[in-house]
């Protein structure tokens, strides 16, 4: 530096003779890249990307089902007694898992038992209203709307990430609005309730099932995660075979295509951090 030429300093206290913005080269020497970048494992993505296939096939399962008993292929009191069979197994799992440790509860069954009964009593008083609710209402524009509850369904679960748009509650509203659009169209008042009991089961207790099993054993999120998707492609092909072959390729997209994808994705990340960032204050 020339003599008699005055050096700049980063600070504000003083006037330095120099503009506002003025930054000269050892700004930049506090530059660095990428510092928090997160390397993925392809294999982590591909087993952690079974929550979002579970949480869509919970969905085509909710429709398949109503398409069975719209077609009179299920009866609705055989719906009540396999759906009330699967949740006394699901909740006999919990109470399990709470005996033994491998999970926290401050619920007792007096508290679960209370909340069943009350949920069932008003679910099935109500469901007189429900098959008579949407009978001025056109049946594509309650199957646009219950189209639009799933896809709100989907895109705000909560899959275990802190995200702005990740909502437990809106997801389990939309999918129960769902069920409601759905059960009106249906014959006898037992087929909603058994509709809406059946949509609780998938989209309030089940996700909770599977968080809790995921968190107590680990081992067997990827054999759920199979099953569930088999189970589905089964009851699908029931319906349409064209169907089936999409849901197989929604299902490989997600869990093979998606994470090698993201992995890819890193190589372009250029995240920059220096002086101009945000002042953290260090407790």
């Amino acid at each position: 530096m020339a003599a008699g030429v005055k050096s700049w300093k980063k600070i504000l206290y003083e006037d330095q003779g120099f503009p506002d913005h003025y930054v000269d080269a050892s700004f930049l020497d506090e530059l660095r890249k990428n510092l928090y970048t997160r390397t993925y494992d392809y294999w982590t993505v591909v087993i952690e990307s079974g929550v979002i296939v579970q949480q869509l096939c919970s969905v085509c399962i909710f429709v398949v089902v109503f398409l069975f008993m719209d077609m009179q292929l299920l009866q609705a009191e055989t719906l009540v007694s396999v759906s009330g069979g699967l949740c006394l197994l699901g909740y006999l799992v919990h109470c399990l898992l709470t005996s033994v440790g491998r999970i926290q509860s401050d619920r007792s069954f007096a508290d679960d038992l209370k909340t069943f009964l009350i949920f069932a009593g008003f679910s099935y008083c109500l469901s007189p209203i429900l098959v008579s609710l949407t009978e001025t209402i056109a049946t594509d524009t309650i199957y646009a709307m219950t189209t639009v509850m799933l896809i709100a369904n989907l895109l705000f679960h909560d899959y275990g990430t802190s995200a702005p748009m990740v909502s437990g509650v809106l997801s389990l509203n939309a999918g129960l609005f769902a069920s409601v659009c759905l059960a009106s169209r249906l014959q006898t008042t037992l087929h909603s309730f058994a509709t809406v009991t059946f949509a609780v089961e998938l989209f309030a207790l089940w996700p909770a099932l599977r968080r809790n099993l995921r968190q107590a054993v680990s081992c067997c999120h990827v054999l759920m995660t199979t099953l569930v998707a088999m189970v589905t492609l089964l009851l699908v092909s029931c319906i349409s075979l064209t169907a089936t072959v999409l849901l197989a390729l929604a299902i490989v997209f997600i869990t093979l295509l998606c994470p090698a994808w993201l992995i890819w994705l890193q190589t372009y990340k250029n995240n920059i951090h220096g002086p101009w960032d945000e002042a953290a204050i260090q407790q």
